[in-house]
């Protein structure tokens, strides 16, 4: 008893090993060094909101970007930023330890005022596929959830390889991916979408176009003639672009009636959810197929 009573105070006396420094690269190759997980965490991007709760750092997040809207808990949370302006005072307010910004959609000069203030930012540029796993385990690390990120970024791969080895033999399939209507943009063949497209066995009739997200011509469309037209639009709003484009009755895809509805919030934004949005890219072309 004396001697178990003895063990009991000598563990008693040792303290908890402190919580180990975390230090990472980011994407603009700047190393990022917080001396342990990041508790209290901001976010620039609709998708870096996603990001951070399927790598289970949801509860830490205390401000996001305009239009996180998932999951739903996101909505809740305090908006810190929108396109146009990033909120200051509300990040003095909110003492956050680390920002996770989207380099290409964030302002350069909204990011250096950040560490200039001594915040802790942490960039990340989610170009290809690959990278949703890849940023959903680089958060894990960050904020302490490592395991949780490890798990969700595992399920995300093996959601893609399923595709990949489904629609490895499917016969190509032309297609027009529609991003907006007044000007008609798509996208070229460096933009993720395109490899979503390729995962599912079709191919971007404007692959070889300049910009990432150019503007096509009336013209340029009915020399493209594709087999399928696909139309990112929200659902609230997808009977009247469907009935605009059956107007284009001289298209192959809409004589074929292969017109179909892709939801921007599964395709259009790099979140966890961009699975989803392939496997309804993938439905959509085996339907028309």
């Amino acid at each position: 008893m004396k001697a178990h009573a003895a063990l009991l105070v000598c563990a008693l006396a040792v303290p908890w090993p402190a919580a180990a420094e975390v230090r990472l690269r980011d994407d603009r190759g700047v190393e990022v060094t917080l001396a342990q997980p990041a508790a209290r965490i901001v976010t620039l991007a609709p998708y870096l909101t996603e990001l951070a709760f399927a790598a289970g750092a949801g509860a830490k997040l205390v401000g996001v970007s305009a239009f996180s809207d998932f999951p739903p808990e996101a909505k809740a949370l305090p908006r810190v930023s929108d396109s146009a302006h990033v909120n200051f005072e509300e990040f003095a307010r909110l003492e956050p330890d680390l920002v996770l910004a989207w380099r290409s959609g964030n302002r350069a000069r909204d990011i250096a005022q950040l560490e200039a203030r001594g915040l802790r930012v942490f960039v990340t540029e989610a170009g290809g596929l690959e990278d949703v796993p890849r940023i959903v385990r680089t958060i894990g690390r960050l904020a302490g959830t490592a395991r949780q990120a490890e798990a969700s970024a595992a399920a995300i791969e093996a959601r893609f390889a399923s595709l990949r080895a489904r629609y490895a033999k499917a016969r190509e399939i032309r297609v027009f991916y529609e991003i907006w209507h007044e000007p008609l943009m798509t996208v070229n063949g460096r933009h993720y979408v395109s490899a979503m497209l390729a995962l599912c066995g079709g191919r971007n009739v404007f692959a070889s176009a300049g910009p990432l997200t150019p503007v096509i011509s009336r013209e340029q469309l009915l020399a493209a003639d594709p087999d399928v037209i696909l139309l990112s639009v929200v659902p609230s709003q997808a009977d009247a672009r469907l009935a605009v484009w059956r107007r284009w009755e001289t298209l192959r895809a809409v004589k074929r009636g292969a017109l179909y509805v892709i939801d921007p919030a599964l395709a259009s934004r790099m979140g966890a959810r961009v699975v989803d949005g392939a496997e309804a890219i993938c439905a959509a072309l085996d339907q028309a197929r």
